[in-house]
């Protein structure tokens, strides 16, 4: 009797990781630790019951891949790496939702193109700081001489760190490899943000990737005693970025874009003094090349003149920068396609904030598009993170019907 695809068994797969990975504060499946390696010898114990062919490439991804009559191949792929304190869903979705997917082709018989699955190494980069490094790897963007300089809080080099778990940083990047017959990559995952429920909408077909410029800004002024300096003459670096945050909310709203600024550090810090420096952070996003460099120079000429008017100086590093990424478009045409036959006709494009595996596919020239789910409440990276059953079962119906979709068009 042939399978049929059961959403439901994905939903249990993903309790039954939960529960061997996680404790009173979430999911502790951190990249290149026991737990992580635990989660991934539960996971392997899943694929041999497959006629899929395993392995582990030079970057640590884990592969699993089923023949087809073509060669060419089917990509679908997440990871089951959390942050510390995760949430139940992230990632790993993605990855067993493929799983099933994986399990209703294989009982088909052979598929028309070679079907393959990959767990990424390490995407979330919460040990090293590191994010994508087993996909970066494989798109070539892995910046060896960066990353081998890497080490987590308790000074261990991430190159001893993964070399523990077979495999060495000077050699990662052969796993370009894995996608010399790669025709489409497919990824499933939590939204991670209001959106969709804010639509009272379940799915959404993703069109491409945020681009970021992330920069770290100082003001300098002058320090100066709590008490004894009258307001209207100080030179507050704190006040000057305080100010400078509140331009960045309104730039953002303006173009359409996202601003944060996560992280301010003042000198001196402590309660009675007037900051002489302060340090603060800028990460600023759009789906648009030209309106994210607009929303970087409003920014820069804001910054400058608040310090004019405070009477401090600002200096700007850019800590990090990356372009829009749009995905193939008939890829999120068929994946919009997808969504309604589930959905009662009912879909919803949208781009993605946050960075996935999926970039790093697109960026490499494999046509890519990612799914999303509704995420209760935006809520991500913590043990509060949740998506309503009925729109997990949804989400992996559609999954489905896009690898069938994605298939037919690679054989075509």
């Amino acid at each position: 009797m042939v399978a049929l695809l059961n959403p439901q068994r994905v939903i249990a797969d993903l309790r039954e990781l939960a529960a061997l990975t996680s404790d009173e504060n979430g999911a502790q499946r951190v990249a290149w630790t026991p737990t992580w390696a635990k989660a991934r010898d539960w996971y392997r114990a899943k694929l041999a019951e497959l006629p899929v062919e395993v392995e582990q490439d030079e970057a640590g991804n884990l592969w699993a891949t089923l023949r087809g009559a073509s060669s060419k191949a089917l990509i679908m792929g997440s990871h089951l790496d959390s942050v510390p304190n995760g949430g139940w869903l992230d990632g790993c979705l993605g990855v067993l939702a493929g799983l099933e997917v994986l399990r209703r082709i294989a009982a088909r018989g052979r598929p028309p193109v070679t079907v393959r699955l990959v767990d990424w190494a390490d995407e979330e980069g919460a040990r090293f700081g590191r994010s994508l490094f087993g996909s970066s790897a494989v798109a070539g963007r892995l910046n060896l001489e960066w990353v081998s300089r890497l080490a987590d809080t308790d000074g261990v080099r991430l190159p001893d760190a993964v070399r523990t778990f077979g495999v060495n940083v000077e050699t990662a990047e052969q796993a370009r490899r894995q996608i010399a017959n790669a025709g489409a990559y497919l990824e499933m995952h939590i939204e991670q943000g209001p959106v969709l429920e804010s639509l009272s909408l379940p799915l959404g077909a993703v069109i491409g990737c945020y681009g970021i410029e992330r920069h770290q800004l100082t003001f300098v002024g002058a320090a100066a005693h709590a008490g004894g300096f009258p307001m209207h003459l100080r030179r507050d670096a704190f006040l000057s970025a305080a100010r400078f945050a509140l331009a960045v909310r309104e730039i953002a709203r303006r173009c359409g874009g996202v601003g944060t600024n996560g992280r301010v550090r003042n000198v001196p810090d402590i309660p009675t003094a007037v900051a002489g420096e302060c340090a603060i952070t800028l990460d600023m996003r759009h789906m648009d090349a030209a309106q994210l460099q607009a929303m970087v120079n409003e920014a820069r000429a804001a910054s400058e003149a608040i310090a004019g008017e405070e009477g401090v100086s600002v200096a700007w590093r850019t800590i990090y920068q990356s372009p829009p990424q749009p995905f193939d478009a008939h890829l999120v045409d068929l994946c919009d396609a997808a969504i309604r036959e589930v959905n009662g006709g009912v879909s919803h494009r949208m781009p993605s904030g946050p960075g996935h595996d999926a970039i790093e596919m697109a960026w490499a020239g494999v046509p890519t598009v990612m799914l999303f789910v509704q995420s209760l409440r935006g809520l991500s990276h913590n043990k509060e993170e949740d998506t309503r059953p009925e729109h997990l079962e949804l989400a992996v119906r559609a999954f489905d019907r896009l690898a069938d979709k994605a298939m037919a068009w690679l054989a075509a």
